[in-house]
């Protein structure tokens, strides 16, 4: 099955000057979303693992990470990757002037394995409209099943 990332093209403006013509820039156009539930139901295809049994333990997975980062861990996920805690803060001028009050803010870091980095070398695009709303995109797709 040929999978492509679609794009579509929008003017942008150049913030620093606001006269000049804009230009035109791709970016990606998501073609949906894949809830836990969806994956349980696509791994269980591929292998002889019930569709429940994947679900609790991605959901175990979820719980795990989550309790490891709060715990200042570094996840690592294998060939997938790698999720860390890291920092924004303020600097002081000596290493006894500095504390937590200098943090100002907390972000989750996450660098790609080698499973994800090697599907960016073989990517496949495909241009779309600009979607601008639900609608439009229900429009697209031939409207909703209300009513039926």
């Amino acid at each position: 099955m040929a999978r492509n990332v679609t794009y579509s093209v929008s003017p942008r403006i150049n913030p620093r000057d606001k006269d000049a013509t804009p230009k035109y820039y791709g970016h990606v156009q998501a073609s949906g979303d894949i809830s836990l539930r969806e994956m349980a139901e696509r791994i269980q295809q591929t292998c002889t693992v019930h569709k429940s049994d994947v679900f609790a333990v991605l959901v175990a997975l979820e719980d795990t990470i989550t309790d490891a980062l709060k715990g200042g861990e570094i996840v690592r996920l294998g060939d997938l990757g790698t999720f860390q805690i890291g920092i924004s803060s303020k600097g002081a001028l000596n290493e006894e002037d500095y504390d937590e009050s200098l943090i100002k803010q907390a972000r989750i870091n996450f660098r790609p394995g080698s499973a994800l980095s090697g599907i960016l070398t073989n990517l496949t695009f495909q241009r779309v409209k600009v979607r601008t709303s639900k609608a439009d995109k229900e429009a697209e797709e031939g409207g909703t099943d209300e009513g039926v």
